[in-house]
């Protein structure tokens, strides 16, 4: 079989893990096909060319051609909106959410001199780690910035930044923890919806596969991030928005990954608190609100608790907050 994937490290990481565990459920050989985005070979600000959708598109339209029979994605980089024709067949288990810091001489975010520069081509992030900041009486510099994670730590190894931020779980998949000098709790930077976790895509009429590839797919991960995608699209906004998103389950963190999800917990796990953020990426503004409640049962409810914390979000004014909406 063969599967279709971006052509970096991180990419070839993440789908050679997922070729492996088909390849374990269905028998058979899984190739990787690499495959070349607009978002890899662009250099423009990712707002500008159409936000991190632009990872997608090139792998989209390879299945939808039968150029391969499924592909992976990080699902932080998929728009909300489902194509005709493909069906996401499984969310497997959510690695860490959080964001963290690659700074010089091990420093923390709390310890970042005054003037820091930060480096992130997140508005999400910039938002809230310049919100942080101002309320805990920091100056920082947020700084845009695009590339590889071999790119973006370089800028601190050869001093033209202080630190960067990260996701976590990508650095996990890279064996690159060893790299990060603070993780950045979810109280501080709430992750971008989906973080974390992967999405594996192939084509709806391919029943045999949908099922197959349905046997890596974790409920628990699969209701959580359907919560914060739902959040996403009823915020109007896009994946390059900045927006924050995070459902987990409380009782459950103490014996797992901070935002993380698991089959494990899954009996255990009675309710699910879903946050949202919107900010300026001054951090001047933002608008934070949360609910709790049962976890949901379905698809549909999950959606419905995103729409509904997101209908109290745009009441508060996150609209305004969001710059130039997509459509």
């Amino acid at each position: 079989m063969r599967l279709g994937t971006r052509r970096s490290k991180l990419a070839m990481a993440q789908s050679a893990v997922v070729a492996d565990a088909v390849s374990k459920v269905t028998g058979r050989p899984v190739e990787l096909v690499e495959i070349t985005t607009y978002g890899d070979v662009s250099r423009e600000d990712l707002a500008q060319i159409g936000g991190t959708g632009v990872f997608v598109a090139a792998l989209r339209e390879a299945l939808l051609r039968g150029e391969v029979d499924f592909a992976v994605h990080s699902l932080k980089d998929l728009p909300t909106e489902q194509p005709d024709g493909l069906v996401l067949a499984a969310v497997p288990v959510r690695e860490d959410a959080r964001d963290v810091l690659v700074a010089r001489d091990g420093l923390t975010f709390a310890r970042l001199p005054e003037g820091a520069r930060v480096g992130t081509g997140s508005p999400r992030r910039m938002a809230q780690l310049n919100a942080y900041a101002r309320d805990h009486g920091m100056t920082i510099e947020t700084v845009a910035i695009r590339g590889n994670v071999d790119t973006r730590i370089g800028y601190v190894r050869g001093g033209e930044l202080d630190a960067v931020v990260l996701a976590a779980a990508g650095l996990s998949r890279l064996g690159r923890l060893g790299d990060v000098t603070d993780f950045l709790s979810v109280d501080t930077v709430l992750p971008a919806p989906g973080q974390g976790a992967l999405a594996i895509e192939c084509a709806a009429d391919n029943a045999d596969l949908v099922a197959a590839l349905g046997e890596l797919d974790d409920p628990v991960t699969r209701v959580a991030v359907t919560a914060e995608r739902s959040l996403l699209a009823a915020l109007e906004a896009g994946c390059s928005a900045p927006v924050g998103a995070l459902a987990d389950f409380p009782r459950a963190l103490d014996s797992g990954r901070a935002g993380g999800t698991s089959t494990a917990g899954a009996q255990i796990v009675k309710e699910m608190r879903l946050r949202g953020v919107v900010g300026t990426t001054d951090g001047s503004t933002l608008v934070q609100l949360s609910t709790t409640g049962p976890v949901p049962e379905t698809h549909d409810q999950a959606r419905a608790l995103g729409r509904e914390l997101a209908a109290e979000m745009l009441a508060k004014g996150a609209a305004g907050l969001m710059g130039e909406r997509a459509h």
